[in-house]
């Protein structure tokens, strides 16, 4: 396994990022924002900056964390908008040599409200083919999106969709609802959507929690193990399976993307603990 993060929770610049990197003895980086930008939405100009950075660097992107079908969009956006980020992407992956792009599945409506189930489909498809024809692998990720209602709902996508794959985080599971059960729904358990569609994953994220003590409400993050995500027993299983793709934490414990209204991220915080949650997750997998 490969390790690589989200390091633009350890600084908006990527030279920052880079250098947390390093730090970390990483080759890696999961590409999401620079700049408060994220890398598809980056002029021309900003991104062959940003190329020549990671070339000089010797650092290599191991994913796309894109925006596509997100959970900041609605089902009933415009879905020319999505088409043009998948057009974006594709160059920009390719001079990279990046294979996997993260996407979703558009964001949750409320639940008793119509989730336009064969509209996501028909979305997914376009974006999979898309992508496909280029050579790229599409990796749908268990957030606050329609395959987040519970791994019955992804496990659909994978049905739905050819040549979609899996991106397992860790940590969303403890702050969503399981929707396969009747009321009241349980919070779901990780360990069990991990087995449900472990065949599928090709590709990790690592963050933990505790569950929220109210739907709604954000969940305490912490470190790697921690929390109830699970995250040693995943890390044993993916060693005893062989599994020789990427590991990418997402710690989310400094306050960089939950912060409260009119709060700034406290940078210097974020970066230590971005390396220090890296050195966690190296000790669970070096056991």
């Amino acid at each position: 396994m490969k390790l690589t993060g989200f390091a633009d929770e350890a600084a908006p610049d990527l030279a920052t990022q880079i250098k947390a990197t390093k730090e970390l003895g990483w080759d890696y980086i999961s590409a999401r924002g620079i700049d408060g930008k994220n890398i598809h939405d980056l002029s021309d100009s900003e991104f062959d900056k940003a190329y020549g950075q990671l070339e000089d660097a010797g650092i290599k992107i191991a994913e796309f964390g894109s925006l596509i079908g997100s959970w900041s969009k609605s089902i009933d956006s415009d879905f020319s908008l999505t088409l043009d980020e998948v057009e974006r992407c594709i160059p920009r992956m390719q001079k990279l040599g990046t294979q996997i792009v993260r996407v979703m599945s558009y964001a949750q409506a409320p639940w008793g409200e119509e989730q336009h189930a064969q509209e996501r489909f028909r979305r997914l498809r376009a974006i999979t083919s898309r992508f496909s024809d280029a050579g790229l692998t599409v990796a749908h990720e268990n957030c606050m999106n329609y395959g987040g209602f519970s791994s019955g709902h992804t496990l659909r996508l994978i049905e739905e969709i050819p040549g979609l794959k899996l991106i397992f985080d860790t940590g969303n599971p403890v702050f969503q609802r399981d929707r396969s059960h009747d009321e009241p729904q349980p919070w779901q358990d990780a360990w069990q959507f991990y087995q449900d569609v472990r065949e599928h994953i090709i590709h990790v994220h690592v963050k933990d929690c505790r569950n929220p003590k109210n739907d709604g409400e954000e969940p305490e993050y912490v470190f790697p193990g921690e929390g109830q995500a699970y995250v040693p027993a995943i890390i044993d299983d993916l060693k005893n399976s062989a599994y020789d793709g990427f590991i990418a934490i997402e710690p989310h414990v400094a306050t960089v993307f939950h912060v409260q209204d009119g709060e700034k991220p406290d940078w210097q915080q974020c970066y230590d603990s971005y390396v220090k949650y890296g050195k966690a997750l190296e000790a669970i997998i070096s056991k």
